[in-house]
């Protein structure tokens, strides 16, 4: 196991512990896996995820999906992270070819069309670009929770990714959004600028808005859609193993 830096002055109880357990769960990960990679959207679960992998004697690699449709500010984050960490964060592009097809044949914004056409453009733009970034490595991690989507309620902490043939790492699945907010401002953590202009989650500029007072966390994500289907391909639902159920008593 590698030796890791404890919490700094001013991160205690219960944050304190997250930090720790996370830490040594990503130490854990980076020695069993020391190819694995860390895929990030510039969202503040990824920032926090970004921060505490530097904490690690070897760090691992962090990749980004520029979908070519991606807000500024998520383009100028990835500089003022990889200057705050100095690492350079690899950033995996679609096909040209493939994008301007799928657009001269359906045009530029079919995806408000249907789910499928949709879902068509998150294949191209994302999802395979995705499968090119994982080739050949055994693992990678998200930073994913289940608090944000009734698609993610089961997400577990390490699942094996039968999409794209490795081990997927949840490693914050089961924090809380105070509890990421916590830790990322207790210790200075940079985060995107539209998560303070009411964007929890931030995917395409065309793709995404701000939520509004009582809506979910995803909520700004494909909001023209049935809340079930409001993901792009790059998570395949868990496997869930229903729980026993007890007999009735008399």
């Amino acid at each position: 196991m590698s030796v890791l830096r404890r919490p700094p002055e001013g991160l205690v109880g219960t944050l304190a512990s997250r930090w720790e357990a996370l830490l040594a769960q990503l130490g854990a990960i980076a020695d069993a896996y020391p190819d694995a990679q860390l895929a990030s959207s510039m969202g503040v679960e990824d920032t926090l995820l970004i921060h505490a992998l530097m904490q690690l004697p070897c760090r691992l690699e962090v990749f980004l999906l520029d979908t070519g449709r991606l807000h500024a500010e998520t383009l100028d984050l990835v500089a003022v992270v990889e200057q705050r960490y100095g690492i350079r964060i690899r950033v995996m592009h679609p096909d040209p070819q493939a994008v301007k097809d799928h657009v001269d044949a359906y045009g530029e914004y079919a995806f408000h069309e249907s789910v499928a056409l949709r879902k068509a453009c998150c294949g191209i733009r994302k999802v395979e670009p995705l499968r090119r970034a994982l080739a050949g490595h055994s693992a990678w991690i998200t930073g994913q929770r289940r608090e944000q989507a009734v698609t993610r309620t089961e997400l577990p902490e390490s699942q094996w990714d039968a999409a794209f043939g490795l081990q997927k790492f949840n490693p914050l699945a089961r924090w809380t959004t105070a509890e990421v907010w916590g830790v990322v401002h207790a210790l200075g953590v940079p985060y995107h600028p539209l998560h303070d202009r009411g964007y929890p989650s931030i995917g395409c500029e065309c793709c995404t808005r701000a939520v509004r007072a009582g809506e979910d966390l995803r909520a700004g994500r494909w909001w023209w859609e049935q809340r079930a289907t409001r993901e792009c391909g790059l998570h395949a639902a868990p496997t869930v193993i229903p729980r026993a159920v007890p007999p009735s008593i008399p």
